[in-house]
């Protein structure tokens, strides 16, 4: 275990790896010409559902018209579409569409396919210590657990 003085070398150390592990993954999905700003969009959108650009911006953290250039670029792609807000008809919502969500499903099994190789590769106890530590990595990112 460490100790309150060791925090910081391993809040540095967890970094580097999770870092390592995160590109690791990024080079063995499949390639797309959409860049991280348009990933973004595409998982927001996944996990939200239509969103107005404005909404998106700050979802992706960047500026209406950079968001608005990555739109314009995703929907050239067909990867998303705009339609008429529901809630107010002179407002628009980005939508994402069927081929929007074939390039994300397929990214994701691919990073899922390479991580699981490289668990099989580990010794049996180095995959169980990631196990153990698998619910305070899903608190660190926001999850909240249902108690047992």
């Amino acid at each position: 275990m460490t100790d309150q003085a060791n925090d910081p070398d391993l809040a540095v150390s967890l970094f580097v790896a999770i870092g390592r592990v995160v590109r690791a993954l990024r080079q063995e999905a499949p390639s797309s010409d959409i860049g991280p700003g348009g990933l973004s969009v595409l998982v927001t959108l996944d996990g939200q559902g239509p969103q107005r650009i404005g909404a998106l911006a700050d979802a992706v953290a960047v500026t209406p018209p950079s968001m608005t250039r990555i739109i314009n670029a995703l929907e050239a792609e067909g990867l998303v579409h705009r339609e008429t807000d529901a809630a107010d008809g002179r407002a628009q919502v980005v939508a994402m569409t069927p081929a929007g969500r074939a390039l994300l499903t397929s990214g994701r099994a691919a990073k899922v396919a390479a991580l699981r190789r490289r668990l099989d590769e580990l010794p049996p106890a180095e995959r169980s210590r990631l196990e153990a530590a698998l619910t305070a990595l899903e608190l660190m990112g926001g999850a909240t657990l249902l108690a047992p």
